[in-house]
């Protein structure tokens, strides 16, 4: 009997090295010396054949059998994330395998620009085929998920921080939204919400005025001038007069205001209502936010624009007016 064993592991021992051999070679050795790039997308549910299969296919793997193996052995098979990934056929099947299980997947850059509203920002994904707009929208304005996120608005207009970041098309719209909220809180520190109390105003009212800041002052100077207008009419009970948040009030708007669209009544008409719409009218930046944070010290009431960008800035309105005649011929509806 034992000599039976002893020649069962004299023939056993060179075929298990023969494997072990063969198994280290697949494992560091790639399909192609000479790589070529390929993106592929593993959908949601695949199993894991499938996924080998699919590398087979597209030449970045060899042995789709091997593979398979491998996962299962390893344990890799079931931890294989979904999403688009950017593989070589240079890579070994450990770093594809690796690749898989930690969800590296390909990026794109995201840059949404200062003052583009939550309406914009979704065009901007869908473009890119991030994510579905109308399934973005329907989030940031659903209450009930605004509210888990501990922000007390009805929406997420103003709360999604206009900057560059690095998306993949695995990402849900949660997982988007999340992330320009948690990039929002690091900007907004604690140290702009005491400030905003000191003012007298939440956190919601200083959003607010930073928009309407962002979407009047293309000249970073101006900001702080133009909050210092906002911040005197606001102390005078006086109407804000901000044809940014007319615009914003009005669906479907056509490049074209006219006195009509500021003669009609909505909750961001500020020719019709006093003080601050009911809440932000786009997503300010941090300067924006400085700005309405720390206005400049003015006596100035009224400004209109110059049409080149630029603002001429009064203190009375006599002398609005005159600026008003200036700049826009005439045309008195304008007056801010």
């Amino acid at each position: 009997m034992k000599r039976i064993i002893k020649i069962a592991y004299l023939l056993v021992l060179p075929l298990a090295i023969i494997l072990f051999i063969y198994t280290a070679i697949y494992l560091r050795t790639p399909s192609h010396v000479e790589g070529f790039k390929k993106t592929i997308t593993i959908r949601r549910g695949m199993t894991f054949k499938e996924v080998a299969q699919l590398l087979g296919d597209e030449g970045i793997i060899r042995g789709i059998k091997q593979f398979i193996l491998l996962g299962k052995f390893s344990g890799a098979s079931p931890k294989v994330k979904a999403g688009e990934y950017e593989l070589s056929s240079d890579m070994t099947p450990l770093q594809i395998l690796d690749a898989l299980t930690k969800g590296k997947v390909k990026q794109y850059k995201v840059s949404i620009p200062e003052g583009y509203t939550v309406s914009q920002i979704a065009e901007i994904l869908e473009s890119k085929e991030i994510t579905n707009s109308e399934v973005f929208l329907e989030r940031c304005f659903s209450s009930q998920y605004v509210s888990s996120l501990g922000i007390e608005a009805d929406g997420l207009e103003g709360y999604l921080f206009p900057d560059s970041y690095l998306f993949s098309k695995a990402l849900k719209p949660e997982d988007i939204i999340e992330a320009m909220v948690r990039r929002f809180r690091r900007v907004y520190t604690t140290q702009y919400s005491e400030r905003g109390k000191e003012l007298g105003f939440s956190d919601h009212e200083i959003l607010t005025l930073a928009s309407m800041i962002e979407k009047e002052a293309a000249i970073p100077w101006e900001r702080f001038l133009v909050s210092g207008v906002y911040h005197n009419r606001l102390k005078r009970n006086m109407l804000l007069y901000s044809c940014p948040t007319v615009i914003y009030g009005i669906k479907d708007f056509d490049g074209n205001l006219t006195k009509r669209d500021l003669e009609r009544y909505t909750p961001y008409n500020t020719y019709r209502i006093r003080g601050l719409p009911p809440g932000p009218i786009c997503n300010p930046g941090k300067e924006a936010i400085v700005a309405a944070l720390y206005p400049a010290k003015t006596e100035y009431l009224y400004f209109v624009s110059k049409n080149d960008g630029s603002h001429h800035f009064s203190s009375t309105l006599e002398e609005h007016n005159i600026a008003v005649w200036r700049y826009q011929k005439g045309r008195n509806y304008l007056i801010k």
